[in-house]
Order: structure tokens, then C-alpha cells, then sequence
């Protein structure tokens, strides 16, 4: 299993190309993975990165719990598989990203890569700035989390 720690700032180049953080990088090459997966968060404005394994997983775990023959689960299915888009890793380590998604978070060039255990999480720098929580809430954060 995949595991993905620490926050790198990047670049994309003028095509929305951007090199995979190194550490990033290594574990992904050291797995034989080089496709991810690339889908809207539910949640915040970014983008979840999944390396292919962890998205196959993920999917597993929902077909399992669906029924595809209920409309509502049928609708979440649809928009769940929405946008969503496999890109594959170059000899150089790059990802092309897609502008229609990196337009949706808002990100211009400048973005963090954040690990996020078996995914990563691409921010705009500056909205992912602005969301860090400061000591003592993080720790109302520790201690809801571990009730």
C-alpha cells in the first residue's frame, strides 16, 4: 500500500505539465505504478490524486455497497466518475495535469502536492495556506478524532 506524507510547492509548466515531488515519485516507481487517477475532491477545492491501485480499491469498495439498479445510487455513480481523468507519469517523472480541473480549484501555476496518506492532494499555494489550523484547534481536531 501506497503511502504519501509531506506538502510540496510546484509548478506547472506552460502545456500543465508539473514533475511529480521526488518522494512522490519514488514510492510511486517503487510500486510499478504510474498511473493516477484525477477527480475533483467532494469536498474542497482540490484535486484528489490517486495512484491507479488505490483508485481501483476505492471503487471496489463502492460497487460493493451500490446498487445499480437504485436511481440514487445510479446518479451518485454518474457524478461520481464526472470529470474524473487517468493521466500516466513520463520517463521524466511529469503529469500532464488538465486545465478544465486545475480551473475548477482555481489554480493558475503555483500549487501545492499535498500527501494525504494513499492519495494526494493538489491545492492552489495560497488557498492551501490560508487553511492551515492553528495549534490549539488542530488539537480539538486530535481529540474528536481519537474519542
Amino acid at each position: 500500500m501506497l503511502s504519501f506524507i509531506g506538502d510540496y510547492s510546484c509548478k506547472a509548466d506552460s502545456k500543465c505539465r508539473v514533475v511529480v515531488p521526488a518522494p512522490f515519485r519514488k514510492s510511486m516507481e517503487e510500486a510499478c505504478q504510474t498511473v493516477f487517477v484525477l477527480r475533483k475532491n467532494v469536498f474542497e477545492a482540490c484535486i484528489d490524486v490517486y495512484p491507479y491501485c488505490e483508485w481501483e480499491m476505492l471503487v471496489s469498495g463502492l460497487r460493493a455497497k451500490l446498487n445499480p439498479f437504485n436511481p440514487d445510487h445510479a446518479r451518485f455513480m454518474r457524478d461520481w466518475f464526472r470529470g474524473t481523468q487517468e493521466v500516466e507519469m513520463d520517463g521524466n517523472g511529469r503529469v500532464l495535469l488538465p486545465k478544465r480541473l486545475l480551473d475548477e480549484i482555481g489554480v493558475e501555476r503555483e500549487f501545492v502536492f499535498a500527501g494525504q496518506d494513499s492519495k494526494i492532494e493538489i491545492w492552489d499555494a495560497k488557498i492551501y495556506e490560508g487553511m492551515a489550523v492553528d495549534g490549539v484547534a488542530f488539537a480539538r481536531l486530535a481529540q474528536d478524532v481519537f474519542k
